[in-house]
């Protein structure tokens, strides 16, 4: 488990600086979501149809992906088709609970193998032909989910104006 006192985590070793970064991201992306209606967090924002709560399903299934399934581990069973644009989409069908259940059940799936391999330990994903550390998942992670907590941040300022990646006190 990470620590919030900044004060350690300056001087944490690597595996704990890097939880700790990913853990700040991850955190940024559920305060995306905080006091919006479902309508504003299905709402499409691009012409792609992007969405808050679609980015967040789509941070669950590579949460699994990655970090699960890459080491040997068992994903839940997905309701929905990963490597289409199904992940990145929060049909009517699904509700905004399930998904912000999801994605914690991934953060904990995910955060376990963290816990329980060294940064040297390798997996393989199944849609790829070469090998992959932890260090290395850990490092495209925090770069994915800080890429969509980026696009996040733009949609939910284009809601309600709120920016940035805590709230502001």
């Amino acid at each position: 488990m990470t620590t919030s006192d900044p004060k350690t985590l300056y001087t944490a070793d690597e595996k704990e600086t890097l939880r700790a970064g990913l853990d700040r991201h991850r955190d940024a992306v559920l305060w995306k979501l905080e006091g919006l209606d479902d309508e504003q967090l299905r709402r499409p924002m691009t012409p792609s149809g992007t969405n808050l709560l679609g980015l967040v399903k789509h941070l669950a299934s590579v949460e699994y992906g990655w970090f699960v399934e890459s080491f040997g581990g068992k994903a839940e069973p997905l309701w929905f088709d990963p490597y289409t644009d199904q992940d990145m989409r929060a049909d009517q069908g699904e509700t905004t609970d399930q998904i912000i259940a999801f994605y914690g059940r991934a953060r904990a799936a995910a955060d376990r193998t963290i816990a329980d391999l060294s940064l040297d330990d390798l997996g393989r994903p199944d849609w790829r032909d070469e090998d992959v550390s932890l260090r290395w998942v850990l490092v495209h992670m925090i770069e994915e989910t800080a890429r969509h907590a980026g696009h996040m941040d733009i949609l939910r300022e284009l809601i309600d104006g709120a920016t940035g990646d805590r709230p502001r006190t």
